[in-house]
């Protein structure tokens, strides 16, 4: 199988973490500004077409590394977002 172009955009507009395949949009983190130290993440979806890709953990690492770069915290509402940093102790510390 060729290497695929994986990419993630904040578009922050949306309050929106997008990820794109080769150019197709594959999933999307939403997350809402509890306030201006704090980012809820509460949706996560990868496009039943795109999943079993490790996708998500792709979104959610780069999500979550731009919430760090920004100096905010997160509320992992969403279920995907809670267990990547149940598995990944480095992210612990964004845990408002």
């Amino acid at each position: 199988m060729a290497e695929q172009n994986v990419n993630v955009e904040h578009k922050e507009a949306e309050k929106r973490y997008v990820i794109t395949v080769d150019g197709d949009q594959a999933g999307f983190a939403d997350y809402r500004d509890v306030d201006a130290d704090t980012r809820d993440f509460n949706h996560t979806v990868i496009d039943p077409a795109f999943r079993g890709q490790g996708l998500s953990g792709k979104l959610v690492q780069a999500a979550l590394d731009d919430t760090r770069a920004a100096g905010k915290k997160i509320i992992p509402t969403c279920s995907v977002v809670e267990h990547f940093v149940e598995k990944n102790d480095e992210y612990k510390d964004l845990v408002a």
